[in-house]
């Protein structure tokens, strides 16, 4: 059939009921184009295809992967990017839902060139190594707070699922997972540029001990400093109060 790769971090879901499980979350979500990423060896390929009326391609580099799934897929054949889904294009004309079993070792790259995405995404379903769900879904407060929670939910509502133990992989992991839910924000929150609210939270996660004032003194003047907002420290801020602060940055 086809040998696992750790080095593209290859851990197969082999648990139906997980399987249809996930694929069950799309029943609530609007979807007539749909791109799985890292199919693998297809555990949850197999229920995707089999969806009425959807436009449905795989992105997956492993070219063995990629023989076996045109083999036993038949109907896959002009469907299968054989990339890297960190190097294509958008793969629809239209909107599109994102749905994976995502390689754990560029799972957050992922999430990260969807938000790019963002104005194409309709919404988007994936397995991730679970202390990572846990940071892209945490709120303010949180120890795990940080900065792919603030830049992610800056556009998408997200939302923890459920847990998935390792004995559902084949190879098991490590680690327990988690299968999380993007939603596109009906309101996003009001940026002055994406640029600035990368740096802005970089540098307020970066010190995150200190408080805000003491973390991001070089982007602001010394009298906004004073204000009373920046005693606080950056988990404490609101994903809200992050992009308000990008309209104050010179």
């Amino acid at each position: 059939m086809y040998t696992l790769k750790k080095s593209l971090g290859q851990h197969f879901l082999k648990d139906e009921a997980i399987c249809q499980r996930i694929v069950g979350v799309l029943s609530d979500m609007p979807c007539k184009s749909l791109l799985e990423v890292g199919p693998g060896g297809g555990a949850l390929t197999k229920y995707l295809v089999e969806l009425p009326d959807i436009d449905f391609k795989a992105v997956e580099l492993d070219d063995e992967k990629v023989a076996f799934l045109k083999k036993t897929y038949p109907q896959l054949r002009d469907k299968i990017i054989h990339q890297s889904f960190l190097d294509i294009g958008k793969p629809f004309d239209d909107r599109f839902t994102v749905i994976g079993n995502f390689p754990y070792n560029i799972s957050t790259e992922i999430v990260f060139k969807v938000v790019e995405w963002r104005d194409s995404v309709e919404g988007m379903i994936g397995m991730f190594q679970k202390e990572v769900a846990q940071r892209l879904a945490a709120g303010e407060g949180s120890k795990v707070y940080g900065v792919t929670s603030v830049l992610t939910q800056a556009f998408f509502d997200v939302e923890y699922l459920f847990d998935v133990d390792p004995q559902a992989f084949t190879p098991p992991p490590k680690v327990m997972s988690g299968v999380l839910r993007f939603i596109p924000k009906k309101q996003p929150v009001e940026i002055a540029s994406e640029q600035k609210l990368f740096l802005l939270v970089k540098a307020a996660f970066g010190q995150r001990r200190k408080t805000l004032r003491n973390a991001v003194r070089s982007l602001f003047g010394e009298e906004m400093l004073k204000e009373e907002l920046f005693n606080k420290r950056a988990e404490q801020l609101s994903v809200s109060d992050f992009a308000a602060l990008t309209f104050r940055m010179p």
